[in-house]
């Protein structure tokens, strides 16, 4: 499935891209080129920042996707904070030049959601799973299996966007949140989930499979 009807630039960036262009225009017109060019440079980095591309998003109903660009940085069992039960995590680190739209990972119910205050350490490190400022939400499949999803603000990454509430259905793949600048997202499997990434994977959001589902 493509989930093409979207617009290839996040909603999110708009303003920012809108002020990015009218000072580069500005500078360019008032002072010249040369002096416009640090201003266009600028606009090219938000205009990366905030892409949103379409992609193919797996079919398979087992499969558990990954719910952001980047790089797996930790991998295996661990205690889930949020349900309190053991489990398998994913975490994926999101650079300042990879896409930071947020995809759900699983298909099913949005049971609980969970927003903690925190601080701002390097989201690269482990202990920013529970320190840093972050958003949580459980999703409960149709077969009845949990899946935590945690976005999680990062060194510079001041603001963690989240659209959908309690009660709400959400599809696999479907775009929920955005967080600016630089962070991580952390992902809670059932224990019986088979991992099918390794650490230091390259992976992409909605496209790419990260675990699959136990029967």
């Amino acid at each position: 499935m493509v989930d093409g009807s979207y617009p290839i630039l996040a909603r999110e960036g708009r303003w920012h891209i809108a002020l990015a262009a009218g000072a580069a225009l500005a500078v360019h017109y008032f002072a010249g080129p040369a002096w416009a060019a640090p201003f266009w440079i600028v606009l090219v980095f938000i205009l990366q920042f905030f892409r949103d591309p379409s992609r193919q998003v797996p079919d398979a109903p087992d499969a558990i996707i990954c719910p952001a660009d980047g790089k797996v940085i930790a991998l295996g069992e661990v205690e889930d904070p949020y349900l309190k039960r053991p489990s398998k995590r994913v975490s994926v680190f999101m650079n300042v030049f990879n896409v930071h739209s947020n995809r759900s990972p699983v298909a099913g119910k949005i049971m609980e959601r969970w927003y903690r205050q925190g601080k701002f350490v390097n989201a690269a490190l482990d202990k920013a799973s529970l320190d840093n400022e972050r958003n949580a939400l459980w999703i409960r499949t149709d077969q009845g299996q949990d899946v935590v999803v945690v976005q999680v603000a990062g060194l510079i990454a001041r603001r963690i966007l989240c659209y959908v509430q309690p009660g709400e259905r959400i599809a696999r793949g479907e775009r929920y949140g955005f967080i600016r600048f630089g962070s991580r997202v952390d992902v809670y499997l059932p224990r019986e989930a088979r991992l099918e990434v390794s650490l230091g994977d390259s992976v992409k959001g909605a496209a790419d499979v990260i675990a699959r589902l136990a029967p």
